[in-house]
C-alpha cells in the first residue's frame, strides 16, 4: 500500500517510466498493484509489465543496440540498387514516350510530330503501375510466408528479364511493338512490385532502432539516383545517335527528322536497366534471412541467433523456450485485434501513400508537358526526334539533381533527429504551398520572362515531396506493423499508392489537356487545363496533410515496442470504464 508521504507521480510519466525504464519496472511492480485497479493507468501498466517480464529476445536487442557497422552499409547497397533499377525502370518509359509517337504514329502532311494515341500512351505509360500493385500485394504476402530473402531474389531475376525483353518486339508493326511493351513492363513492374515491401522489411528488420529510420531511407533514397541516372543515360545515347546520325528539324523535313536509327534508342535506355539489378543478384542471395523473420515467424530461435552471430560477431544466445511464450498471443490480419491495434494505422499509411503518388507521378511522368506548357522545352516541331529525347532528359536530369536527389538525402540526415511524422507534414504542406503557387498565377508563369520562376518553384515540389512523405511514407509501414504481417501491410500500404500512381498517370493525362479542343493533342478531348490541373494536385496535397495525422511517431523505439507483439490482449473485465485515456 502507498503511504501518503509518498511523492505524486503524474499517470502518464509513470506509464513512461515502466514502459522505457527496466530497473524502473522492478521497484513498482507492487506499486503498480497498488493503484485502483479500474484505472486505465493500472491497466496499461500491468500490461506493459507482464510484456517487459517476458523481456525481448537477446538476438533482437542485439540488433536494436548495435553500432552502426559494415554489414548496415552492406544491405543498404544490396536493397538500394533494387530501388535504383525500380526507378530508373519506372521513369525512363517518359523519356522515350514522344520518340514512340514519332517513330510508330507519324502521318504525313500532319504539322505536328506523331504522338501515341490517347489509349497505347495510357497503357504505355501506366501498365508498369498495375504489374506493380500486383507484385506489392502478392510478394508483400509471401515475404511473411516464405521469408524475405527466399522470396527477394525471385523479385531481381523478373526484373533483369523483363528489362531486357521491354526493349524487344516481334515485328515492326506498332500494334505489335506496343503490345509487346506493354505485356512485357506489366511482368516488370510486378518485380519492382515485391522489391518495395520486401526491401523496406529487411532493411527496417536488420537496423539499430537509433539510425533505422535513415538506413530505411537511404534505400528508399537510391530512387533518386536511379532517376538521374535515367535521365544522364538517355542524354548519352540521344547525343551519341545525334552525332552519328544528324537530321534535320520536322518543320523542315517531317520524314527526314525521325531517322531509321532511332528505333534502337528507346530500346537501349530501356534495357539499360538491366545492369545494376543483375550485379546485386549474388549479393542478394548471400544475405542471411532477417532474425526477427526466423525467430518471430518462422520460430527457429537456433538459426535467428547462429546468423546474426555471424552478421554481429558475437555471441548469441538461442533461448528457444522465450520463442515459445514471445510468439504465443498473435494475431491475423483481418482478427479485430489488428483492428483495434493498427486499423488506424493501416488507413494512415495506405491513404497518405495513395495521395502523395497521385501528386508524385504525375509531375513526374509528364515533367515534358508541363516544361513545354511553359515554353522551358521548345516546340516539338522546331527538333528532330533524337533531339527531342536529348531535351527531355536534360530537362528531367536538372529536376533531378537539384531538387529530387538532394531531397531524398535531406530525409536520411534529419529523420532521426527530426522524425516521421514532422518531416511527412512539412513536406505535404510545403507541396501543397508550391503547387498552389504555381496554379493559382499559372498566366503569369507562362510568359516567356517568368519561366525560370515556374521550374524554381516546381523543382521546390519535388524537393519537399522527397524529403517530406515520398520517403516517409515508404519508412513508417515497414516499421509499426508485427514482424508476421509486416511484409504484408507495408505491401498493402505501397498498393495503394500505386493505384494513386495510377490516377495521377491516367487522370493527368487527360485532364491536363487544354479547354480549347483546337489545342489538344491529337486524339484527346478536351481537359481542364494545366492551371486547373495543378489546382487539384494542391488540394490532393492537402489531403496527405491531413491524414497523416492517423500515423504514428516511430522515432527511436524497437519494431516490438511499436507493432506491440509483446503486449497481450486486454481482458474485457480489466478495460476501464471511462472515456479518459493515458498515452503510452
Amino acid at each position: 500500500m502507498l503511504h501518503s508521504s509518498t511523492p505524486y507521480i503524474p499517470s502518464s510519466i509513470l506509464v513512461l517510466l515502466v514502459s522505457y525504464n527496466t530497473s524502473f519496472h522492478t521497484h513498482l511492480c507492487l506499486c503498480i498493484h497498488s493503484l485502483p485497479h479500474n484505472s486505465c493507468v493500472f491497466t496499461k501498466c500491468l500490461r506493459l509489465s507482464k510484456a517487459m517480464a517476458r523481456d525481448e529476445l537477446k538476438v533482437l536487442n542485439a540488433l536494436d543496440v548495435a553500432k552502426t557497422q559494415l554489414y548496415h552499409f552492406t544491405a543498404i547497397v544490396i536493397a538500394g540498387m533494387g530501388f535504383f533499377t525500380d526507378a530508373y525502370d519506372l521513369f525512363c518509359i517518359s523519356l522515350v514516350t514522344k520518340l514512340l509517337g514519332r517513330i510508330y504514329y507519324h502521318v504525313d502532311g500532319d504539322l505536328k510530330p506523331g504522338t501515341l494515341p490517347p489509349g497505347v500512351a495510357a497503357s504505355v505509360n501506366g501498365v508498369a503501375f498495375v504489374g506493380t500493385i500486383a507484385g506489392q500485394l502478392f510478394f508483400g504476402w509471401l515475404g511473411d510466408k516464405m521469408g524475405r530473402k527466399r522470396v527477394y531474389g525471385m523479385t531481381l531475376m523478373i526484373m533483369v528479364i523483363c528489362s531486357i525483353a521491354s526493349g524487344l518486339s516481334f515485328s515492326d508493326k506498332p500494334k505489335s511493338v506496343m503490345a509487346t511493351l506493354c505485356f512485357f513492363r506489366f511482368w516488370l513492374g510486378f518485380g519492382i512490385g515485391g522489391d518495395y515491401p520486401l526491401s523496406a522489411t529487411i532493411m527496417s528488420e536488420y537496423a539499430n532502432k537509433k539510425t533505422r529510420g535513415a538506413f530505411i531511407a537511404a534505400v528508399f533514397a537510391m530512387q533518386g539516383f536511379g532517376i538521374l541516372a535515367g535521365g544522364i543515360f538517355a542524354i548519352i545515347v540521344s547525343a551519341s545517335f545525334q552525332s552519328s546520325f544528324p537530321a534535320p528539324t520536322y518543320e523542315e523535313n517531317p520524314l527526314a527528322s525521325t531517322v531509321k536509327q532511332a528505333d534502337y534508342v528507346w530500346r537501349i535506355i530501356l534495357m539499360f536497366g538491366a545492369i545494376p539489378a543483375g550485379m546485386t543478384y549474388y549479393w542478394r542471395m548471400k544475405m542471411p534471412e532477417t532474425a526477427r523473420y526466423t525467430a518471430l515467424v518462422a520460430k527457429n530461435a537456433k538459426q535467428a541467433a547462429t546468423d546474426m552471430s555471424k552478421v554481429l560477431q558475437m555471441e548469441i544466445d538461442a533461448e528457444p523456450e522465450k520463442v515459445d511464450e514471445v510468439t504465443k498471443k498473435q494475431f491475423g490480419l483481418f482478427s479485430r485485434e489488428f483492428a483495434r491495434r493498427h486499423g488506424l494505422h493501416l488507413l494512415g499509411t495506405t491513404s497518405t501513400w495513395f495521395l502523395l503518388d497521385i501528386a508524385f507521378y504525375s509531375s513526374n511522368l509528364f515533367q515534358k508537358d508541363i516544361f513545354t506548357n511553359v515554353g522551358w522545352l521548345p516546340p516539338a516541331k522546331t527538333m528532330n526526334a533524337i533531339h527531342e529525347v536529348y531535351k527531355i532528359a536534360r530537362a528531367q536530369t536538372l529536376i533531378a539533381l537539384f531538387s529530387t536527389v538532394p531531397g531524398y538525402w535531406f530525409t536520411v540526415a534529419f529523420i532521426d533527429k527530426i522524425g516521421r511524422f514532422k518531416i511527412q507534414l512539412m513536406g505535404f504542406f510545403f507541396m501543397t504551398v508550391f503547387m498552389f503557387s504555381l496554379a493559382i498565377p499559372y498566366d503569369h508563369w507562362s510568359q516567356k520572362g517568368n519561366r525560370i520562376g515556374f521550374v524554381v518553384l516546381y523543382s521546390l515540389t519535388f524537393f519537399f515531396s522527397n524529403f517530406g512523405p515520398n520517403a516517409t511514407t515508404f519508412v513508417v509501414p515497414a516499421e509499426i506493423f508485427p514482424a508476421r504481417l509486416r511484409s504484408t501491410c507495408h505491401g498493402i500500404s505501397a498498393a495503394s499508392g500505386k493505384a494513386g500512381a495510377m490516377v495521377g498517370a491516367f487522370g493527368f493525362l487527360y485532364a491536363s489537356q487544354s479547354q480549347d479542343k483546337t489545342k489538344t493533342d491529337k486524339g484527346y478531348p478536351a481537359g481542364i487545363g494545366m492551371k486547373n490541373s495543378l489546382i487539384v494536385l494542391g488540394v490532393v496535397n492537402a489531403l496527405g496533410l491531413l491524414f497523416t495525422f492517423l500515423v504514428p511517431e516511430s522515432n527511436g523505439k524497437s519494431l516490438e515496442e511499436l507493432s506491440q507483439e509483446n503486449v497481450e490482449e486486454e481482458e474485457p473485465e480489466s478495460r476501464p470504464q471511462h472515456s479518459r485515456t493515458v498515452p503510452v
